[in-house]
C-alpha cells in the first residue's frame, strides 16, 4: 500500500481500491483534485466575480490596485453575493427534490403512478392537519391530492410564512419574525436571491446575507422538510433496521445494482423490481444466486431507513465501486453524481443510466423516470442488469462488510423513549448525556475521506455526547462499525449506560441529506419540554467535509435556527472580514448561533465539548472543564 493510498482516505476497501484504479488506468477525483493544484486564490476568498460581463472582477486584498469590481462592488458585497447564490443553489437543489415528491403524491392521488401508494397513513392525516385539512369523511387518496395541493401553494408567493415552521418553538419564530426573516414561498426566496444579487440590486452585504438566512430557512423548514415528511407518507416512516456498509456488501455470485442520487421515486422502484420472481428465476438463468441492491450516497440512505438495503459507499467510494468489476448497473437520478463516473464505467463492463429529466451525464444512457412509467422502466432496467451479469471479467471485493443499525426517525427515536422526549431529557439533565451533535456533510478530497466524520464522532461519543449523523457522514460511522449497539464500548461511561438500557448505538443514523431537518424537528421537541428555545439546548451541528452548495444552505438553515456548527472546510468568505466576522461572531447576537471553521477533528470536537458545557451551565445543569 503506497502513502498515497493511505493519504486519502482512512478506509481499507478504498485504500485497496484506489490501487486497483491506479493499475486499471482510471483517474478518480482524488487525482483530478492534484491535477488542478495550486487552486485560484481569488475564488478560494470568494473575491472573483463573474456576475455581470462588464467583468470578470477580482480583488486582491494583498496588493496595490483595485479594492472594488467596475460596477464599485468592493470585497464585502462581492462575498456577500457569492454566498448568497451559493445557498440559492443550495436551497434550489433540496427543495426542488421535494417538489418531484409532491407531484408523486398528487398522481397517487389521481390514481396514478402504479407501484407507489401510501404507506403510512397515520402520518398522511397528521401532515395534513398541519395544513388545516380535515381527514373527516374523506379517503385516503383524496387527502392526499388535498395534501399534494396545499404544498404546491408552500413552493409560491402567496403566503406569509410556510406552514411547517409551526413546528419551530415559538421564541424562535420570534426571532425570525423580528429580523424579517420568516421564509413565505420556497420559490420565492431562491427567486428573490438571485434578483437581490443581480449587479445593481442589492448592494448591503448586510441585508443580502439576512436574505440568505430566509433562503436557507425557506429550504430547512420547507422544501427539505417536505421532501422528508412526503418520502415517510409515500414509503413509510424509518423504523431500525440492522444493514451492512462498504464495498464487502457486493456479491460475488449475485447481480449487483447500485443506487445513486437523492431521490427515493426511482430507487424504490428499483428495489421492488429487484424482488420480481421472473427476474430472480432469469438471474438463476444467467449463472447467478440472485440479485443484491446497495446504495451510495443518499438514495442509498433512503432505502437504508426504510429497507434495510446495505450501502456499498460514500460520495468518494462512487467511482471506486466501479473498480470492483462487480457491478452490473449504477442507476442514477440527481446530485452528487460526479461526470465522471461514465468514463471510469468503461473501463469495466458496468452499464450507467441515468433517469432524470433533469440530469443527464456523458457515458450514460438516459431513461427517464415518471410516476406513470417507473414500475415498467425498473422492470426493464433490472433485466437489463441481471443479462449484463454474463459480461463480467475479474472482480475484486477486498474486504468483509460491517454489520449496522440504521433508521432512526425522529418517530422512531421518540418511540424508544416511551413517546416523549422526557427519559432523553433526563438523561442531559443527569449529565449521563452531556449533549448531543447532528454531523452531517459529504466528502472532500481537501480532507482524507471519512477521517473528519470518524475523528470528530468518536471523540464526542468518548465524551458522553449523543451524535445523530445523516448522508455520506451517516456511512463514513457506518463503515467505521460505529452503528451498532456494541458500539457503545467506544461511549463515555454516561452514554454506554444509556445505550445499553435503550439497545441503541451511539450514533444514530436519521437518513439521507434532505432529512437534516429532521434533526431540528427532534431539537424543536426537546427546546419545546423545557419551555425555551433552540440556541439554549446543550447542542450543536458539524459538517468535517462538506463540499457542495446544498451543505452551504443546510449549515445556514441549522444556524438560523439556533444551532452552533463547525465547518470543517473553510467557505470562499475570507475576502471579507466583516463578512467572516459576522458569521462566526455577529450572529450570536442576531440569530443566538454562529459559524465557526476547524478542519482539524480533534480541534474540532473541543469547540463543540465547549459549547455544550456553556449551553448546560447557562441551563443551571452540571458543567466540566474542556
Amino acid at each position: 500500500m503506497s502513502r498515497k493510498e493511505e493519504n486519502r482516505t482512512i478506509t481499507k476497501d478504498g485504500q485497496l481500491l484506489l490501487e486497483k484504479a491506479h493499475r486499471d488506468g482510471v483517474v478518480t477525483a482524488w487525482d483530478r483534485h492534484e491535477a488542478q493544484q495550486p487552486h485560484c486564490g481569488y475564488c478560494e476568498m470568494g473575491l472573483s466575480c463573474r456576475i455581470c460581463v462588464m467583468g470578470p472582477c477580482r480583488i486582491d486584498p494583498f496588493k496595490e490596485g483595485p479594492q472594488v469590481g467596475v460596477c464599485g462592488a468592493d470585497a464585502d458585497i462581492i462575498v456577500a453575493r457569492n454566498l448568497g447564490r451559493m445557498i440559492a443553489a443550495g436551497a434550489a437543489s433540496h427543495s426542488d427534490h421535494g417538489r418531484d415528491l409532491v407531484e408523486v403524491l398528487e398522481n397517487v392521488a389521481l390514481g396514478k403512478g402504479e407501484g407507489y401508494g401510501i404507506k403510512d397513513e397515520a402520518k398522511l392525516k397528521k401532515v395534513a392537519a398541519e395544513y388545516g385539512i380535515s381527514a373527516e369523511g374523506k379517503d385516503v387518496r383524496m387527502i392526499a391530492g388535498e395534501l399534494a395541493h396545499a404544498m404546491q401553494e408552500d413552493y409560491g408567493t402567496r403566503k406569509k410564512a410556510l406552514t411547517l415552521i409551526s413546528r419551530a418553538p415559538e421564541k424562535r419564530r420570534d426571532i425570525w419574525k423580528k429580523l424579517g426573516i420568516v421564509p413565505r414561498g420556497i420559490d420565492r426566496e431562491t427567486s428573490e436571491m438571485m434578483h437581490r444579487t443581480h449587479m445593481g440590486v442589492d448592494n448591503d452585504w448586510v441585508s443580502i446575507l439576512l436574505h440568505a438566512m430566509r433562503n436557507a430557512l425557506s429550504d430547512g423548514w420547507g422544501g427539505s422538510l417536505i421532501a422528508s415528511e412526503v418520502s415517510d407518507i409515500l414509503f413509510g416512516t424509518p423504523q431500525p433496521k440492522p444493514t451492512s456498509a462498504n464495498v464487502g456488501v457486493l456479491k460475488e455470485d449475485q447481480v449487483n445494482i447500485i443506487v445513486h442520487g437523492h431521490n427515493p421515486v426511482v430507487s424504490e422502484m428499483v428495489l421492488l423490481a429487484a424482488g420480481s420472481d421472473a427476474l430472480l428465476d432469469l438471474a438463476v438463468e444467467k449463472g447467478a444466486k440472485g440479485i443484491n441492491v446497495a446504495g451510495v450516497c443518499c438514495t442509498g440512505n433512503e432505502l437504508l431507513m426504510r429497507h434495510g438495503v446495505p450501502m456499498a459507499g460514500n460520495h468518494l467510494t462512487t467511482e471506486l465501486v466501479l473498480a470492483t468489476g462487480a457491478v452490473e448497473m449504477m442507476i442514477v437520478d440527481y446530485q452528487c453524481i460526479m461526470p465522471s463516473l461514465g468514463t471510469v464505467a468503461s473501463c469495466y463492463h458496468t452499464k450507467m443510466i441515468s433517469t432524470s429529466d433533469k440530469a443527464k451525464f456523458p457515458g450514460m444512457e438516459h431513461r427517464e423516470f415518471y410516476p406513470d412509467n417507473a414500475r415498467e422502466m425498473a422492470q426493464t432496467l433490472v433485466k437489463e442488469a441481471v443479462e449484463n451479469y454474463g459480461r463480467r471479467g475479474e472482480i475484486y471485493l477486498p474486504v468483509a462488510p460491517v454489520d449496522a443499525v440504521g433508521g432512526f426517525s425522529v418517530e422512531a427515536i421518540l418511540g424508544a423513549l416511551g413517546g416523549t422526549p422526557g427519559p432523553l431529557l433526563d438523561a442531559i439533565k443527569a449529565g449521563k448525556i452531556r449533549g448531543a451533535a447532528g454531523v452531517v456533510g459529504c466528502n472532500n478530497p481537501k480532507i482524507k475521506q471519512d477521517y473528519g466524520h470518524v475523528t470528530l464522532i468518536r471523540r464526542l461519543i468518548e465524551n458522553d455526547i449523543l451524535v445523530v449523523d445523516t448522508g455520506c457522514a451517516a456511512v463514513a460511522t457506518a463503515k467505521a462499525g460505529l452503528k451498532t449497539a456494541e458500539a457503545a464500548r467506544f461511549a463515555g461511561p454516561g452514554l454506554q449506560e444509556i445505550c445499553g438500557a435503550l439497545k441503541i448505538p451511539p450514533v444514530l443514523h436519521m437518513g439521507s441529506c434532505v432529512d437534516n431537518v429532521r434533526i431540528l424537528v427532534l431539537a424543536s421537541a426537546l427546546a419545546d419540554a423545557l419551555g425555551t428555545d433552540i440556541s439554549d439546548l446543550p447542542i450543536a451541528g458539524a459538517a468535517p467535509e462538506w463540499y457542495s452548495e446544498k451543505a452551504a444552505a443546510i449549515g445556514t438553515y441549522f444556524v438560523a435556527s439556533g444551532v452552533y456548527t463547525v465547518l470543517g472546510p473553510m467557505p470562499p468568505i475570507t475576502g471579507s472580514m466583516n463578512v467572516v466576522k459576522l458569521l462566526t461572531q455577529g450572529l450570536n447576537d442576531v440569530v443566538g448561533a454562529t459559524f465557526a471553521v476547524e478542519p482539524d477533528p480533534e480541534k474540532a470536537a473541543v469547540l463543540i465539548r465547549r459549547h455544550i458545557e456553556v449551553k448546560r451551565e447557562k441551563l443551571g445543569l452540571s458543567s466540566v472543564k474542556v
